[in-house]
């Protein structure tokens, strides 16, 4: 199906639940990653989380009865989504965490849009309207205020530029995949496909960045790290990986980008309950800033 569905469909419950599904799991997963990279270091937890989720997402495939040969350009494209979505984007993330509250990093997250709309513009040719720019313009504005009531406080005492720069580089690293991922190649490959050997490849290289930067992995006993583990494998990535995908296919891929405002609203609930997250006036103006300005400019790529 075309990405130009009718306003309606998300209020079908076939599509309105997975979606608010989705966005409650990864609204959740960002607290979670807290707990991941106090006992080890983060890169060898990134490396657990997918050694777990892979093998499963192998098995949903052939549940669903999707083929796994790929093809050679299948493969590639697979290797450039681990290098990128796998090991790349989850490393700045964790990495971030060190420095930011996961509700600030979750708020920066939300303007994924923006590169993918620019890449997408780049790569494949798809035009950028004036109001998607000013709506991003806003919501960059906003999150601005996020982030300088966040330098204010610094709860984690933490650098918090470091955390920024890390921050984007996630974000860069997941529009990346994202786009690439919508070339014919990939549109090709039956998705639950695609995403296994993507995670088999993205745990590999994951590992061996893990060695090369932080020496042999470290096993921690706590069983709330084992717990946090599972959760963000199997609820985090399995299960919300292939009905995002889903919802993208049924939605087109800008109404299913709505799927992160409300992510954002479900991270910032959960780092002010979990973590203390104090608002201010500051603070309160940077999220409504920065909703308003995404969800205008998540309609303006409608036009």
């Amino acid at each position: 199906m075309n990405g130009e569905a009718s306003p309606h469909r998300l209020l079908h419950w076939r599509i309105a639940l997975p979606f608010a599904f989705v966005a409650l799991i990864w609204g959740s997963t960002w607290y979670v990653i807290t707990g991941q990279i106090a006992e080890v270091p983060p890169s060898w937890s990134i490396t657990y989380r997918f050694a777990l989720a892979t093998p499963a997402m192998f098995a949903v495939a052939l549940l669903m009865r999707r083929g796994l040969a790929v093809g050679r350009a299948g493969h590639v494209l697979a290797l450039a989504i681990g290098l990128t979505q796998f090991c790349g984007n989850y490393n700045f993330v964790y990495q971030a965490e060190l420095h930011l509250t996961s509700g600030i990093v979750a708020v920066m997250f939300g303007m994924l849009m923006v590169p993918n709309a620019l890449l997408a513009w780049w790569l494949l040719g798809q035009r950028v309207t004036s109001r998607f720019l000013l709506g991003s313009a806003i919501a960059i504005a906003g999150i601005g205020l996020l982030l300088l009531h966040e330098a204010r406080l610094s709860p984690l005492g933490g650098d918090v530029l470091l955390g920024v720069l890390l921050a984007v580089g996630g974000i860069l690293a997941a529009s990346i995949a994202n786009v690439v991922q919508a070339n014919e190649t990939g549109r090709a490959v039956p998705m639950v496909s695609l995403l296994a050997w993507s995670m088999l490849y993205g745990t590999g290289f994951d590992a061996v960045f893990a060695w090369l930067t932080a020496g042999p992995p470290v096993f921690p006993a706590s069983p709330a790290f084992w717990a946090g583990t599972a959760w963000l494998a199997y609820a985090g990535s399995v299960m919300t990986f292939p009905l995002y995908y889903t919802i993208v296919r049924q939605l087109g891929p800008a109404r299913a980008a709505y799927n992160g405002v409300l992510v954002i609203v479900i991270a910032m609930l959960i780092s002010t309950l979990a973590e203390g997250y104090q608002w201010s006036l500051l603070a309160a103006s940077g999220a409504v800033l920065a909703t308003v300005g995404m969800v205008l400019a998540l309609r303006a790529r409608q036009d």
